[in-house]
């Protein structure tokens, strides 16, 4: 495992970016606090598996669909029970991993002291283009894994929503595409529905 005491210059940090070396969510918050990823500006790295990696940068239609979910996302939930969460990360310790999904819905309360777990998720999504494979694969293995019960990856290529649901051993049982005129509706609020239609509408202009 990685050692903090080292002196962990930028030559370290690509290093241990581009190699398998192996840091638990308890190290990487280590290294947050001592400021070693400060030099990296504004590139964007989560970890996954024990493995530092970096995240490409989201482009105008990436962030467009962000803005998009979380508009919808906070005016249809309840502050007083959901917290939306924008690129902020969620912690699975037991997985070393402490992955940043684009939008999560997590049970209302403070974090200042720790990340939401698993247990306090309630909806991850992830806006994908370029990385649609990373995040059917990687990513949903890793949220079954961690036992998120509701993961929907907005796919910006074919304009329609995959939603995995039912994690068993790691793996997600249940898999649904939804196009437009399709509704969609998160696990836990059924009563609530988001249009795939209308969250495209702006991607045809």
């Amino acid at each position: 495992s990685l050692k903090t005491s080292r002196n962990f210059d930028s030559t370290c940090l690509e290093f241990a970016m581009s190699t398998a070396l192996q840091i638990t969510v308890a190290e990487y918050d280590r290294l947050i606090k001592k400021g070693f990823f400060n030099q990296l500006r504004d590139r964007r790295i989560e970890l996954i598996r024990g493995e530092l990696r970096q995240m490409s940068p989201p482009g105008p239609v990436h962030e467009e669909a962000i803005d998009v979910l979380t508009r919808w996302s906070t005016s249809n939930t309840d502050p007083a029970v959901v917290r939306v969460r924008v690129q902020n990360s969620i912690g699975l310790p037991e997985l070393d991993s402490a992955p940043q999904p684009d939008v999560a819905w997590v049970r209302e309360q403070a974090y200042r002291k720790g990340r939401p777990t698993s247990d306090d998720v309630i909806l991850v999504i992830e806006v994908s283009d370029s990385s649609l494979n990373y995040d059917r694969g990687t990513k949903a293995k890793l949220y079954a894994q961690a036992g998120i019960a509701d993961y929907w990856v907005v796919n910006l290529r074919d304009s329609c929503i995959e939603i995995f649901r039912d994690p068993q051993d790691g793996e997600y049982q249940s898999h649904e595409v939804f196009d437009r005129g399709h509704t969609v509706r998160p696990l836990k609020f059924p009563k609530l529905k988001l249009s795939v239609t209308k969250l495209f509408d702006w991607y045809a202009v």
